[in-house]
């Protein structure tokens, strides 16, 4: 998790202003919107040129716009005590004022700039409070100074005799002090407390601070949250084609809602970090940027004269993972959509009942117990680490080795051994341990504690505990009362029952009881509103496969997610939701997750987790829209290694066999740490039987480069068909090229067999991508992936390995021969030939492999697959199910 999250440089739209490093007026005007229009749509030639036009067109407007200012002179003064006492800017509807504001504490005050409404941007010393006797003042002297009542300085500018002849509050929300030339000697955007506002420039050096929580912008671009100065949990940067520190890196907020760093040195000028989920939307809204004290960046939005916020954007998408959120040994965990905070288990208590943030404490410290210490185990769970504590206790070794390791080392307090796949454990040795519980987490941690250790508690436990004052006959009462309204209930649900037996509403009900009876985990319900309303009335369209459409959405929790609208669906309730609950169940780390399901009347939908980074094909293959995007040969190589682990899942690890039948670049997907994740698996057996016997009747279309031979002679399908695929992939992967590629290059040769004539003549070199030659590139596992990929491809099934001897040769774990060559197949599907096929073969991706059933079809039979689910439909348009870019 240390790794930074990097963000492809993007492009801005049509309307959106870029960004410079300079004020400008809160609502852009309408005409200066088209200037800027305009101006994108000139000869890319021109474009520093143009970049310098706006950057005057700006300040231009800058000036008349910020021109104006409140003066406030030396002696000026306010206190809490007077709520009339204020500075305002020179708006006439005052949209900034510094004044006092009430603070969380009783009877304590925050000298503060203040949006319309109230809502702070800027508080004098970072939050420092005083007392209802205080006072904000600008000296004679030319100092700011914040005073308790007692007359001790709480704060102070630091400005004192440096010529200060004045202080002004502009409209952009700046608290400046001036000279006597009127030049700036002071400013508050300068110095930022947790608070950043449009106009505001956010540079290297510059902090914000909420409790133990920072933000931070790098010298390299990186925008970093850091829990006591030492910890990062949070790390977003540039994309990895930029290699090096920046210039002069400048953070800024646009009015309309676009967070994006600004930089001479880079291409455009500017890289846009996030968007406000409202962003260019409304009038009047003061979008702001903030850390706030739970240790989550996230950008507001905030109506003038409301006084109130609304969340647009979060940096940490799970507030869980934010370090130290629930304090030292305490666990983190959700309660409908809030996190929660509680200690592990009875063997601990809480540092501050009335602030469950505070942490956890264990009753008896180890150095103080009578007996042996224990371990306590704790299901679900991890605790979180980051550099640099992650550095030298990381280990590969199973679940029992690591609790034993932290038991008898006696400078660890915890450990977390991960089901992920990966085989690692962390020991926690440092004195902060942060803890996240989650029924969906894939790992099981220990904590020390003196023994014995005791059951989990209830997260309320500690109310159960104050509720033991009851006398001895209050139980009669408990009685008396849990019969009433048993009975009331039994005949109100007796009613209710009798008369909705016969409703569609509660049909539908007891189909989703029947699910969570059948099938543990299920995924998540969603209405088809709630799906309707995150995706803006399905209006960003990420691409189109063979089910039907693929829109992003943000659900309420601000997760972003890809909602599939099924098309052709006509299965039953029961037993479309029952295939949902099984696709669902099938989790790995390379895999694309199914999060939930919509089935109401006939609307069918899946929605599954967003793939920031799109399709491994945008990388491999250059093309005009995506020219810029290039992997290096580790992240190549981490890619490979992660879709294979993800089809011997498939494959070798499932309950039940999964086929893929249509592994490409476009079904391998990549997360914002570019990992691999395998989509467009699992959903051939929600189509309709019928369907199945109509689609099949007619020719299919596959995918070009990738069909293994069988397809074409009609042999049977197996899992050896996607080791097939595989070697094609993986040896696009080295190549940067597609492997039915014939050109002057090729000698007018199919790629892959003038590849392995390479490969024979020792040109290993000559077969890797051009982009790749001045990178570092290990040769060693280059010349292991091209062996592989060959002896994926032969003809024979029979002579493929299995995909978990795959692995196991790409990792050097097993010796590779040299592979025999691969012979040159006709394949079908090229410039729209057909493949014909047995009727009993379905149009579909991807197909469950299960036990034979009874078929006139002997081969399909021979193979162990049901012909019911062995699909076939592998069309040459088909997209990746969850891509980031339209298809």
């Amino acid at each position: 998790m240390g790794d930074p999250i990097r963000m492809s440089q993007c492009l801005l739209p049509p309307f959106a202003v870029p960004y410079y490093p300079f004020s400008y007026p809160l609502s852009t005007p309408t005409n200066q919107i088209k200037l800027i229009t305009i101006s994108q749509n000139l000869n890319p030639k021109k474009k520093n040129n143009m970049s310098l036009s706006l950057f005057f067109v700006f300040s231009l407007l800058t000036f008349f716009y910020t021109a104006s200012s409140s003066t406030i002179s030396l002696g000026s003064s306010i206190s809490p005590l007077s709520t009339s006492q204020s500075w305002p800017s020179s708006n006439s509807n005052s949209t900034f004022t510094l004044s006092f504001i009430s603070s969380a504490s009783s009877n304590s005050f925050l000298a503060a700039i203040t949006y319309a409404g109230g809502v702070p941007i800027w508080t004098a010393g970072a939050g420092a409070t005083v007392d209802s006797g205080g006072s904000f003042r600008l000296l004679s002297n030319g100092a700011l100074r914040l005073t308790n009542g007692s007359g001790s300085v709480v704060w102070d500018s630091g400005t004192a005799n440096r010529g200060v002849s004045s202080a002004s509050l502009e409209d952009s929300g700046e608290l400046r002090l001036l000279g006597n030339d009127s030049a700036k000697v002071w400013s508050s955007f300068d110095h930022p407390t947790d608070t950043i506002v449009p106009g505001q420039n956010f540079t290297v050096g510059g902090v914000l601070k909420s409790g133990l929580y920072s933000f931070s912008l790098q010298r390299s671009g990186n925008l970093t949250l850091r829990w006591n100065d030492s910890i990062v949990y949070w790390n977003r940067g540039l994309n990895s084609s930029f290699n090096g520190n920046l210039t002069s890196p400048t953070l800024g907020l646009q009015s309309i809602g676009i967070l994006s760093i600004f930089d001479p040195s880079l291409s455009s000028g500017v890289v846009i970090m996030a968007y406000s989920s409202d962003y260019a939307e409304g009038s009047d809204i003061l979008r702001f940027l903030r850390l706030d004290d739970d240790g989550n960046l996230r950008i507001y939005s905030s109506a003038r004269s409301s006084g109130t916020t609304t969340t647009r954007w979060s940096a940490v998408l799970d507030q869980c993972d934010v370090f130290g959120y629930c304090g030292n040994m305490g666990i983190c965990s959700y309660n409908d959509s809030n996190p929660i905070c509680g200690c592990p288990s009875e063997n601990f208590e809480l540092v501050d009942v009335n602030d469950r943030r505070q942490g956890c404490k264990r009753k008896v410290e180890i150095e103080n117990c009578p007996g042996s210490a224990a371990m306590l185990q704790l299901d679900h769970a991890e605790f979180l680490t980051y550099q640099p504590e992650l550095s030298s206790q990381v280990f590969f070794v199973g679940i029992s080795a690591c609790r034993l390791n932290c038991l008898i080392s006696p400078s660890c307090v915890a450990s977390t051994s991960l089901s992920d796949g990966t085989g690692l454990c962390y020991l926690k040795t440092t004195e902060f341990v942060s803890g996240y519980q989650s029924p969906a987490l894939p790992s099981t941690s220990y904590v020390k504690v003196c023994g014995p250790a005791l059951p989990n508690p209830s997260p309320f436990a500690d109310n159960a505990r104050n509720s033991k004052g009851w006398r001895l006959h209050a139980w009669i009462v408990v009685v008396v009362i849990a019969a009433t309204l048993l009975v009331l209930i039994v005949l109100e649900g007796s009613l209710w029952w009798w008369c909705c037996r016969n409703s569609p509403k509660f049909a539908g009900l007891s189909a989703q009881y029947a699910l969570l009876e059948y099938a543990s985990g299920a995924p998540v319900q969603f209405s088809y509103k709630e799906l309707q309303r995150s995706t803006k009335g399905f209006k960003d369209k990420l691409g189109a496969g063979g089910f039907g459409a693929v829109y992003k959405g943000i659900l309420a929790n601000r997760t972003v997610v890809a909602v599939k609208q099924l098309e052709g669906i006509e299965q039953g309730e029961k037993q479309f939701r029952m295939e949902v609950a099984t696709i669902s169940s099938t989790h790995h780390l390379n895999l694309v997750r199914l999060i939930g399901f919509c089935s109401e009347a006939r609307h069918r939908l899946l929605v599954y987790e967003f793939m920031k980074n799109g399709s491994l094909d945008n990388f491999l293959f250059a093309t005009e829209e995506h020219s810029g995007k290039t992997l290096s040969w580790e992240y190549r190589f981490n890619v490979a290694l992660g879709t294979a682990r993800g089809i011997t899942y498939l494959h070798e690890e499932c309950r039940d066999c999964i086929v893929h039948c249509d592994i490409k670049p476009e079904n391998i997907l990549l997360d914002e740490n570019y990992n691999a994740k395998v989509s467009d698996f699992g959903l051939a057996k929600l189509i309709n039987p019928k369907d199945h016997r109509y689609r099949t009747l007619t020719s299919v279309r596959g995918t070009r480069g990738y069909l293994a031979p069988e397809w074409l002679a009609n042999l049977p399908i197996t899992s050896k068909s996607d080791v097939y695929s595989y070697g094609m992939v993986l040896l696009e992967i080295v190549s940067g090229r597609r492997n039915f590629e014939v050109s002057a290059d090729t000698n007018r040769k199919k790629f892959s067999i003038w590849a392995y004539e390479e490969f024979e003549r020792g040109n290993v070199k000559g077969i890797v991508d051009e982009r790749l030659v001045d990178q570092d590139v290990d040769m060693e596992q280059v010349t292991r992936a091209i062996q592989v990929s060959f002896w994926c491809i032969q003809e024979q099934p029979s002579q493929r390995p299995m995909m978990g001897k795959v692995v196991q040769m790409l990792e050097g774990i097993t010796e590779i021969e040299r592979p025999p060559a691969p012979k040159a197949t006709t394949e079908g599907s090229i410039s729209g030939t057909s493949i014909n096929v047995s009727s009993n073969m379905s149009a579909f991706s991807t197909f469950a492999a299960s036990a034979p059933a009874p078929s006139s079809s002997s081969s399909l039979q021979t193979a162990g697959v049901s012909p019911l689910a062995s699909g076939r439909n592998i069309e040459k348009q088909s997209s990746s199910l969850l891509h980031s870019d339209t298809k």
